[in-house]
């Protein structure tokens, strides 16, 4: 067995994990550990742009304004307020960094802004319809070139290390984490990381849907892991589903951006009707829960395999200019954006709960922090804003730092190898193949867009049963990167379908049959362990 000993340890390659790293490179030694390549995460794929009030007609305090109001009643004012606040920041430190964004000389900014739904101004920085794309790749260059960045791909985590696990300090009055175990998929190795900081930063949990417009990545692990070690989870029934993925046989998870709706892109049904303005009275600019179960509904009434978004009315010169990506990709498929619309479907996007931290990333643990969608701030509270994500990862991320950064180094026991004396090879993996079908399945039919209370509890049946096999097999087999994605979806499955069933009303992303109004004042869902 190898050790590795960082000063922070960062599990996950995304927005929130590299911008941590160069703000603390220059003083810290970092390790990041990613699951497939640097490159491979969520916010590679993040299309549309981010938020920020960067025009002498917009403000912070407009911002927050829109953000509340889209978090029907759960935002954390106080978070919402610094997020806003220091977003133009952030934005300059990107430029600085080499991002380049969409210009526009009319505009008195110098870039092009655009809207998206539940915004009251144009305020979306963009890069194309590529913009995740565009700042991961020039926040790539300048991690790979530092010296005090050490990128280890392919690397897991399986769990984190924590006090009270180890004899010598399991008496520790604040429970303190000094690392984690990670396997190596490449040499099928289980190593011991050890460092002063660890951070998850691993992402969403929409893998744990059998339709999304997120990566292979996107599976709860920070989430899971965060709570197996003692961390307080919240809001994990607000899953936001994306109104508009593309609908076709050969486009897996394919996203057509909120932009193209901010654009002028209307919703219709096969005949050619819109039908948003019979649902709420901004139309296609309505928040995203309120968009999808627009959809969700006409589908279901009328038995329909998908909607259509139409753009086509707009020039082709504009289509090409501002959605390349997206022009290309449909015309792969045979779909001529400027001449016809797009077939598109609800698909699971983002994960609104996560890991309680303060406005510093720090979580219950000493010495663990949680940044990017693998946590929960009280921003997006029930519904997420569009584009505020990547915002988040940039100016909590940043905050992290300041406070790591700001630390007395405390010394770091020897830890323990990982023990694999006693068990074996798996004899049929085919089960975990298995398993993860059936739960992504049932958790579409089950914790979707529209839950009823029998429906989450035939979930929660499920998610036990899978539970069970899963822990034979963890505590039998030799562990291996399916067995460890399995595992960490079915806890954070079981974390959603918790949420879910403590929620008795209907609330931003949460919409319940049986409880179909909205309670006087909201109230987060928190879970904790041996407490439900």
């Amino acid at each position: 067995m190898s050790k590795n000993n960082f000063d922070t340890l960062i599990i996950g390659s995304g927005l929130a994990g590299f911008t941590l790293a160069l703000h603390l490179a220059q003083h810290k030694k970092i390790g990041i550990i990613t699951k497939q390549t640097a490159d491979a995460g969520a916010s590679s794929w993040a299309q549309g742009g981010i938020a920020a009030a960067l025009s002498t007609d917009d403000s912070p305090s407009r911002h927050v304004q829109d953000t509340l109001i889209a978090g029907a009643g759960l935002c954390d004012e106080g978070i919402t307020r610094y997020v806003a606040e220091n977003a133009a920041t952030a934005i300059h430190w990107l430029i600085e960094q080499g991002v380049i964004f969409t210009s526009d000389q009319k505009n008195e900014t110098g870039y092009h802004l655009t809207k998206e739904g539940g915004h009251s101004m144009r305020r979306i920085i963009h890069s194309g319809d590529a913009t995740g794309k565009a700042v991961q790749q020039a926040l790539i260059q300048k991690i790979k070139a530092h010296p005090n960045i050490s990128v280890l791909e392919h690397h897991i985590a399986i769990d984190l290390i924590t006090s009270d696990k180890l004899p010598d300090y399991a008496d520790m009055q604040h429970k303190r984490c000094f690392g984690a175990y990670v396997l190596d998929k490449k040499n099928d190795r289980v190593q011991t990381f050890t460092a002063q900081n660890t951070v998850l930063a691993t992402g969403g949990a929409s893998k744990v849907y059998l339709y999304t417009t997120n990566p292979d990545t996107a599976t709860g692990d920070g989430i899971a892991m965060g709570w197996r070690a003692g961390c307080r989870i919240a809001n994990m029934e607000f899953i936001q589903f994306h109104p508009t993925c593309l609908y076709h046989p050969h486009a897996k998870s394919f996203l057509i951006s909120e932009a193209v709706r901010g654009e002028g892109g209307l919703l219709k049904l096969p005949n050619g009707d819109r039908f948003m303005p019979w649902h709420d009275q901004r139309a296609e600019l309505a928040p995203r829960d309120i968009v999808a179960r627009a959809i969700d509904f006409e589908m279901k009434k009328r038995g329909l395999d998908c909607v259509y978004l139409d753009i086509s009315h707009k020039p082709a010169s504009f289509l090409k200019e501002h959605f390349p990506t997206i022009y290309a990709r449909c015309l792969e498929l045979g779909i001529d954006i400027t001449k016809e619309p797009i077939p598109v479907v609800p698909a699971a996007h983002y994960t609104c709960g996560g890991v309680v931290t303060d406005k510093h990333g720090k979580t219950d643990l000493n010495n663990l922090y949680a940044i990017g969608e693998t946590a929960h701030t009280g921003l997006h509270g029930a519904n997420r804003l569009a584009s505020n994500s990547l915002l988040e990862c940039l100016v909590l991320a940043q905050a992290a730092g300041n406070d790591i950064r700001n630390q007395a180094a405390n010394g770091l026991p020897e830890l323990p190898d990982w023990d694999e004396s006693r068990v074996t090879d798996a004899d049929e993996e085919i089960v975990i193949a298995h398993n993860w079908d059936e739960l992504r399945r049932f958790m579409w039919s089950y914790v979707g867009i529209v839950r009823t209370t029998k429906r989450l509890q035939r979930a929660q049946r499920r998610i036990e049963l899978l539970r069970e096999e899963i822990n034979e097999y963890y505590t039998n087999f030799r562990v291996t990167s399916d067995l460890l994605e399995l595992r960490n979806l079915v806890d954070s499955a079981d974390l959603i379908v918790r949420s879910a069933m403590l929620r008795h009303e209907s609330r931003g992303l949460h919409y319940s049959k049986d409880h179909p109004d909205t309670l006087a004042i909201g109230e987060n869902t928190v879970l904790q362990r041996g407490i439900f």
